[in-house]
This record gives structure tokens, sequence and C-alpha cells, in this order.
């Protein structure tokens, strides 16, 4: 019966099924993989940030927490830093 439990409990802790937020934000002005780079290598800079994906032609940043909750005014400050304007932005839970 304890390796019963100790089995499910390792397969809860391993599981990737929950899900993870992500903060998602209209950015304007980028319009080269140059505007791309600058923004995706300052927002990965941030200590609470796992990862960024900047699409070029979504005219969008995903950025995904390192653990838990995002300074969202520290990453927008950071695009505005890199020479862009942050727009919209919108929290979604994403599995990574």
């Amino acid at each position: 019966m304890k390796k019963l439990i100790y089995a499910i409990v390792l397969l809860f802790l391993a599981s990737p099924l929950q899900a993870a937020e992500v903060v998602e934000i209209d950015v304007h002005g980028m319009t080269c993989g140059f505007c791309v780079d600058a923004v995706q290598r300052n927002l990965g800079k941030l200590p609470d940030v796992a990862k960024a994906d900047v699409s070029l032609k979504l005219k969008k940043v995903r950025v995904y927490p390192k653990d838990g909750d995002i300074d969202l005014e520290r990453v927008r400050k950071t695009i505005i830093d890199s020479g862009f304007t942050p727009l919209d932005s919108a929290t979604r839970n994403d599995a990574q």
C-alpha cells in the first residue's frame, strides 16, 4: 500500500498538467527581426521571466514567469526601454 501511495504522489509531482500563467502584451512599433531580438533579449534579463516569446507577425509578446508572478510594470517598462510601446495585456493559462 505504501508503494502505491508513493507512486501516485511521484506521478502527481512529475506531471506537467498544471498550467502556467502567461502574460500576453500587444506591442506597437516592432517592424523587423532586430526589434524582436531587442525585446526578447531585454525581457530575458528580468529576474522573474523564464522565457519571452516575441511575434513580429502578431505584434505580441508572451512572457512566462519563473516562479509564479511577474512584475507587469517592470515588463512594460522594459518594452518601453527597448524602444516600443506596450498596449493591451492579458493573463492566460497556458501549458508550457
